[in-house]
């Protein structure tokens, strides 16, 4: 293990340290670990920090997984992933967004945090640069900077629905940029990009690298695939969020035909391929799970009227109601402009568990992340505990 800040390392190790030494904290996996302390030593903790389905992983999914472990399927799949299941997710595309894709220019990965690494490693020459929205997934920055890019952020606003301008973000482009990051549905914010909003980013020039691991997470209208307006993308999506397979660790990306054998090289030496067996069961996800999704959408969307209907009564609600994902934001600047110590405060008064927004960027400061993946019971709860918290924290500042 790497000690904190370097120290008791060799000088000449310190290098080889550098990058994972220079990250900043995952706040969010702060905040749950320290949450985890609490409840064992016997508090009553509701968790709405975490960005993970509460809901087990569908039956057809586990029983495929059984059946390939059972027929032996534990060996080493194709770089790109197992034929059947990149010709599974083209014909997803197709169905659901009307798009034509070849499945050789799918490239199945462990997750889609070694899809993004891996596109990233095909796309950036040391400095180069990646827009990113502020605020934006924590993870991203860090990623960029690990392949040697730099992450330019362009700050977008809470009245517009945390969603790029085009205005804003032209100013920020250089010889450089060689992508604009796109989350829609987005973490933290549950925003949903309209179709004029993706057509008009794909039209400024650089490649757009869309995370599409929320779609099927929408609740008003339905969201589009990058992939309908430009074919300079690449879809970076997977398994755990739609299909609450978060711990199987599968998913994918979708690359323009020119970078993928440099992608499948990238893939060969550091990952081999993903899962044989957890592929399977991917199949099943994408064939015969739709009625388990609808479920489980439908009860996102209840708990979400419930969140946002409380965050209004309670005077935190933001301008623009979310509509994917599984996340609100709470603007809690009346408050704080400290949302770090503002949550532990919370945490450690009330057993509330929630993720303070500057985990998210400097433009996420006096936010509070709510996750409402946990049950409405729960929700009640940890929102009932919070309003008594707001309300004592107004009547000590009148």
């Amino acid at each position: 293990m790497i000690p904190e800040g370097g120290d008791g390392l060799k000088e000449e190790d310190k290098g080889i340290a550098r990058k994972a030494l220079e990250m900043p904290p995952f706040i969010v996996m702060d905040i749950l670990e320290k949450a985890q302390g609490m409840e064992a030593r016997g508090a009553d903790i509701v968790h709405l920090e975490i960005g993970e389905p509460d809901f087990p992983t569908p039956e057809p999914i586990k029983e495929a997984a059984w059946r390939a472990l059972k027929e032996g399927d534990t060996h080493y799949t194709h770089s790109l992933g197992k034929p059947e299941l990149r010709e599974e997710i083209a014909r997803h595309y197709h169905k659901k967004y009307g798009v034509k894709i070849s499945p050789e220019q799918i490239v199945v990965t462990s997750g889609t945090s070694p899809a993004l690494l891996l596109t990233l490693s095909v796309l950036l020459e040391r400095e180069d640069e990646v827009i990113l929205s502020d605020p934006h997934y924590a993870c991203y920055p860090n990623f960029v900077r690990y392949t040697e890019g730099r992450p330019v952020f362009v700050p977008v606003r809470e009245e517009d629905g945390f969603k790029y301008r085009v205005e804003d973000i032209r100013p920020h482009l250089s010889p450089r940029t060689k992508a604009i990051m796109v989350n829609s549905p987005a973490n933290p914010t549950g925003t949903v990009f309209s179709a004029t909003d993706l057509k008009a980013l794909s039209e400024l020039g650089p490649y757009i690298i869309s995370d599409e691991i929320y779609h099927g997470l929408v609740y008003e209208g339905r969201e589009h695939t990058i992939l309908e307006f430009s074919d300079r993308a690449f879809v970076i999506n997977g398994f755990s969020k739609l299909y609450a397979m978060t711990g199987w660790r599968l998913g994918y990306v979708i690359a323009p035909p020119p970078f993928v054998r440099a992608l499948q090289k990238l893939q060969q030496n550091l990952f081999i391929c993903a899962g044989s067996f957890v592929q399977a069961a991917a199949v099943a996800a994408l064939r015969e799970c739709d009625e388990y999704v609808a479920e489980m959408v439908r009860i996102y969307d209840a708990r979400r009227r419930y969140l946002l209907g409380r965050l209004k009564a309670m005077g935190i609600a933001t301008q623009v109601e979310p509509t994917g994902a599984f996340y609100a934001l709470a603007n809690v600047k009346k408050y704080t402009r400290d949302s770090y110590s503002f949550a532990l405060e919370i945490l450690e008064k009330t057993g509330v568990a929630l993720t303070p927004g500057i985990d998210f960027g400097r433009n996420c400061e006096g936010y509070l992340r709510i996750s409402y993946a946990n049950s409405l019971e729960n929700i009640k709860e940890g929102l009932d505990r919070l309003e008594r918290f707001l309300e004592e924290k107004s009547g000590a500042t009148r």
